[in-house]
């Protein structure tokens, strides 16, 4: 509880990993979504860019993280 109240851990990237399989659900259902109105390609695309794309968001967030975490470190050696 210290170190949350000292910003010492962040819970930001817990906070990104549940936004992430939040919007890979939303991204599935959006693209199932798609493919029973009969826009089969479309709906298939959105879940296939979609997927990457919501990855690729999540993953640069993270790595702000864990560039934060390495300069602490650095910084307490």
């Amino acid at each position: 509880m210290n170190s949350l109240l000292f910003f010492n851990e962040m819970i930001t990237p817990k906070i990104i990993t549940v936004i992430y399989w939040l919007l890979l659900v939303s991204v599935v259902i959006g693209g199932l979504f798609q493919m029973f109105n009969g826009a089969v390609l479309s709906g298939l695309g959105t879940m296939i860019f979609g997927a990457i794309g919501v990855r690729i968001w999540s993953e640069l967030l993270i790595v702000l993280f864990k560039i934060n975490e390495n300069i602490q470190r650095l910084a307490d050696k």
